[in-house]
């Protein structure tokens, strides 16, 4: 596993999300004075909506990644772990217990893999026989001594489908991944989105689930277990057109519960611009003149004047025109640049 991550970090797949020293991710003696033990958990999450809302003309939606569906799943999981550790030390005041989720320094993946839990399948999942990839994933070291389980045989096999399928190409090879290809990353990050990514984005405004709906382990599961993972359709699928003018506020009252919401709206906001372009949504061209010539954030506003080339027609030619003009940012008069030539050519 050392070897696996200094590579990664010499080939600079890595997120920049993960902890940086490379000894405390493999290294739980680091973490915890004389660790005997890591207890996994897994908790399946929905695939499917109970009740579905549908994107149409005029009333277009974005999509949430599935694992950002419901309760924000740090909480949910640390719950979960913050019981099992009331429950040990109710019977063993004496011991030591440091839980993780998602955001520790431990890797996930390989815990749950060494544990038994699944196989670590070429999507760079955890596939667990009865639920697929659809679970999250936390652990717990201790001190206390537990009998080991044993690791589960992979059973990808010559299936290659979620590497064939990557819109960006980020799963190199079975089990491994770029990172800074990854659409479930790009939609996190906060600056101006390369073009070739902005066309490969479609509706996603966080997260991507395509190397998971493609995997054949997949196929029917879909579990609702736990109530607070169940998703609001108009959080998990919202209408893109609201979300260009969404206050702090707003945005806090309505997302904030989700996991999704975690690098706040900007993101969110561009991935929607980005959503309006795909659809060509010319019943969005007004609102994405306001924000190209009034929001006072650079890659918000370049961002629609590059969707507005996108849809294209006289509106958006004579605004991109004007804003030209009056533009002062450097990388924003590129993106209007940008538009004009779409639509000019």
């Amino acid at each position: 596993m050392k070897n696996r991550l200094i590579r990664q970090q010499e080939l600079q797949y890595q997120s920049g999300f993960e902890e940086p020293d490379i000894e405390k991710r493999v290294n739980p003696g680091l973490l915890v004075d004389k660790p005997r033990s890591i207890i996994s958990i897994a908790l399946a999450y929905p695939s499917k909506m109970k009740v579905r809302v549908v994107s149409k003309k005029g009333e277009r939606r974005g999509i949430f990644c599935r694992a950002s569906w419901g309760k924000d799943y740090h909480h949910v999981l640390r719950d979960r772990l913050q019981k099992l550790e009331e429950f040990i030390h109710a019977r063993v005041p004496e011991a030591i217990c440091k839980s993780m989720v998602d955001t520790g320094e431990l890797v996930d993946r390989a815990v749950a893999q060494r544990a038994g839990i699944g196989w670590s399948g070429k999507n760079c999942s955890i596939i667990t026989p009865e639920f697929g990839s659809y679970v999250y994933l936390g652990e717990m070291i201790t001190n206390l001594p537990f009998e080991s389980d044993e690791p589960m045989e992979d059973r990808c096999g010559s299936c290659n489908k979620c590497v064939e399928v990557c819109p960006t190409g980020a799963l190199i090879q079975g089990g491994q991944l770029d990172a800074q290809k990854c659409i479930a990353f790009l939609t996190q990050t906060k600056g101006f989105l390369a073009e070739p990514y902005r066309e490969k984005l479609g509706n996603r405004l966080y997260g991507c689930d395509t190397c998971q709906t493609v995997c054949p382990e997949n196929k029917g599961k879909d579990f609702h277990s736990h109530e607070e993972m169940e998703p609001d359709p108009e959080v998990a699928k919202p209408l893109l057109r609201p979300l260009l003018f969404i206050s702090n506020r707003e945005f806090k009252e309505k997302f904030g519960p989700v996991s999704g919401s975690w690098r706040g709206k900007k993101p969110i906001q561009r991935n929607a611009i980005i959503a309006l372009a795909h659809y060509k949504d010319e019943t969005a061209i007004g609102d994405l003149i306001k924000v190209m010539t009034t929001d006072p954030r650079p890659v918000i506003r370049g961002t629609a004047a590059w969707a507005l080339g996108k849809i294209g027609g006289e509106e958006s030619l004579s605004a991109l025109e004007f804003a030209l003009q009056h533009e002062k940012d450097e990388e924003v008069l590129a993106e209007i640049k940008k538009g004009l030539s779409y639509i000019e050519q």
